[in-house]
């Protein structure tokens, strides 16, 4: 399996880890679950739970650092995204939709302008600001197309 593709998941907040096993388990492909916590994976031979330790971005730095052209990382974290592109992955959000090289900039860009609103220049300036909206059947649904789409591509690339 050494030319097979890869899933990585940003696990600890992912919300569609059980899409992901469904479609890895129907693709033959091993997935990779990196934690700072001991989460629960189905006993099975394609899933393997990483925990790393509780250190700021540990979790990420592993995933970066394995992230290869024959990996899909799934992450709602940009920055983690970005270190993920300049390694060759694929790079999905739970939601499906793709990071690309043309999209990241304008993610980080965007990324620090909220936080800055959120730390609130200017009294309550940031308050009415949240995150992202909720997440819906149809991300659920986008993201297991996206996620189908993104395996066949590296099958038959690979």
């Amino acid at each position: 399996m050494s030319g097979a593709p890869t899933i990585l998941v940003d696990a600890d907040a992912c919300p569609v880890k059980d899409e992901i096993y469904r479609v890895a388990w129907r693709h033959e492909v091993l997935v990779k679950v990196v934690s700072n916590s001991r989460l629960r994976v189905p006993d099975h031979p394609l899933i393997e739970r990483i925990t790393v330790s509780d250190g700021f971005d540990a979790a990420d730095d592993w995933i970066a650092t394995a992230a290869d052209a024959r990996s899909i990382v799934v992450t709602a974290d940009i920055l983690l995204a970005d270190r993920a592109l300049k390694a060759g992955a694929t790079v999905l959000a739970p939601n499906g939709k793709p990071f690309t090289t043309a999209s990241i900039g304008p993610a980080i860009a965007t990324r620090a302008i909220m936080a800055d609103l959120r730390a609130g220049m200017g009294a309550g300036m940031g308050a009415g600001i949240g995150g992202p909206p909720p997440f819906s059947k149809a991300d659920r649904s986008q993201f297991l197309q996206a996620l189908d789409a993104a395996l066949v591509r590296l099958n038959r690339a690979g």
